[in-house]
């Protein structure tokens, strides 16, 4: 019998593939069909050369390190990751995690045939740095990624979780975030009934659907009445939105924001607060994201002021506000702290007054491709200039739609990579940049895609010991005196 090995390229796989075709007498198989999920070393080229190669007829490398999501999206299907890097009870493993990471981003850029220059945001955190310099390293020992020469044709910038709080808990109302946020949709598959009928269909939300893709970026008002599924899945989400989350919606743009929809700055956010806490109707994690807008608003409160809105809003899991500090996100306000940075003025950009806020990513795509990035927010690796040939990519509106997929795929790219998840209306952002560009493609990517109640699940836990934890500190105490080193 003959074999297929679909394994990872480590020694520990490698290992048990030899084994399987180490005795003298009696092989495992035939014969081995060997595919790895990643670029192999050359060391364990040599190991698999040398004890078994005879019985080897395929050895390659498949580059599936991470998902494609959509056409300018991609993920390293690691939800786990936000644990493994952020929480304090699982520190010993951010090391294997950060390599993991690395591992994921330079397969994306061997599969894209780029080795790009490396830039990451300086955030106190220190992840940003960590993670560019092992991609880095990485790329450089990668022999599917080109070798870099002078000015790079792309440009990979690594970012923090912690660098926009705000984006991951509005509440976006273009309809595919919308949808995610309201709507109980799995792994992409939504269910509904048609009208007058009993069974639950299932429909897939990807791109292999047309008009999913022509509506995903829609504000949820500007989503006609199309096909069935489109209309049951705006039905779904207006049912809610007209509950209680337009109420929310019009109190997060303005904490959010900083002014209220006529520019008027807002001079105390807590009457745009209390009525929203104090309000039975609302869902206890709708008064969480509006408790910690209102704090990210202020940049930071009092511990007698947090105290207050737990109180008022009756907020049991007080935990997940307090632990932003372990993503880089002060929530009780200390002397010296960090300004929040400033933002692009889009005033004359129009939209809705529910939909005022813009993610920050945008003005970081913007400035990342004009070659503005500010130099004391960002570093470069030690290959990469500080100027690219992003600031060849011009406005979309100079040259005509045909031709502009084939350049943009032809030309520069810009990978954004974010630790710790990634929102849809910062992938919405991706497609927005690319669209008003030329010559440049922005491709966004990150551990996981993440949702508000996504993220402040994640965030509840993350100070939690997990069970086998928990069991291995149970285990070490009911150990003798003489077993504990």
């Amino acid at each position: 019998m003959k074999a297929v090995y679909f394994i990872t390229p480590s020694e520990k796989s490698v290992h048990a593939l030899i084994k399987d075709f180490s005795g003298k007498q009696t092989k495992m198989y035939k014969a081995a069909y060997v595919y790895f999920n990643d670029y192999c070393s050359d060391q364990l080229f040599s190991e698999i050369k040398a004890s078994c190669s005879r019985v080897i007829k395929t050895c390659k490398e498949i580059n599936i390190s991470f998902l494609p999501y959509e056409s300018q999206v991609f993920t390293l299907d690691a939800p786990d990751a936000f644990q493994c890097i952020y929480s304090p009870q699982r520190k010993g493993d951010k090391n294997a995690t950060m390599e993991m990471l690395a591992d994921g981003i330079v397969t994306l850029c061997a599969t894209l045939d780029e080795n790009p220059g490396v830039t990451y945001r300086t955030d106190p955190g220190k992840n940003g740095k960590d993670l560019a310099d092992l991609v880095e390293k990485k790329l450089g020992d990668c022999p599917n990624v080109p070798t870099f020469q002078g000015k790079t044709q792309s440009q990979l910038l690594i970012i923090d979780r912690g660098f926009d709080a705000v984006s991951t808990l509005l509440h976006e109302l273009t309809f595919q975030a919308m949808a995610h946020d309201l709507v109980p949709i799995e792994k992409d598959i939504y269910k509904y009934q048609k009208k007058g009928e009993t069974e639950f269909k299932e429909a897939t939300l990807n791109e292999d659907d047309e008009l999913w893709v022509k509506l995903r970026h829609l504000h949820i008002a500007e989503v006609a009445e199309y096909q069935t599924v489109h209309l049951s899945l705006a039905e779904d989400c207006m049912k809610p939105f007209h509950d209680s989350v337009e109420k929310l919606c019009k109190a997060e743009q303005d904490l959010a924001m900083g002014v209220d929809a006529q520019g008027q700055k807002i001079k105390d956010p807590m009457r745009t607060v209390l009525p929203i806490l104090l309000d039975k109707n609302i869902k206890s994690y709708d008064k969480l994201r509006i408790i910690l807008l209102y704090i990210f608003n202020l940049n930071g409160t009092t511990e007698e002021n947090l105290s207050k809105l737990i109180q008022h809003g009756k907020i049991e899991d007080c935990d997940i506000i307090k632990n932003w500090n372990s993503l880089g996100v002060s929530i009780i306000s200390k002397s010296g702290q960090q300004n929040k940075p400033d933002r692009k003025d889009r005033a004359h950009e129009e939209t809705y007054q529910l939909s005022r806020w813009t993610p920050f990513i945008k003005d970081i795509m913007e400035d990342s491709i004009a070659n503005k990035l500010n130099s004391s927010d960002w570093s470069y690796s030690s290959k990469c200039c500080a100027a690219w040939n992003g600031s060849g990519a011009v406005s979309a509106r100079q040259g005509n739609k045909s031709s502009l997929q084939d350049d943009r795929r032809n030309g520069l790219k810009l990978i954004v990579f974010i630790i710790g998840g990634v929102t849809y209306s910062e992938i919405r952002c991706a497609y927005e940049v690319t669209e008003a560009n030329k010559l440049c493609e922005v491709i966004i990517g990150s551990t996981h895609i993440l949702t508000p109640t996504r993220l402040l699940d994640d965030l509840k836990k993350l100070n939690k010991q997990t069970k086998s934890e928990m069991s291995l500190q149970n285990e070490k105490k009911n150990q003798p005196l003489s077993h504990i080193v």
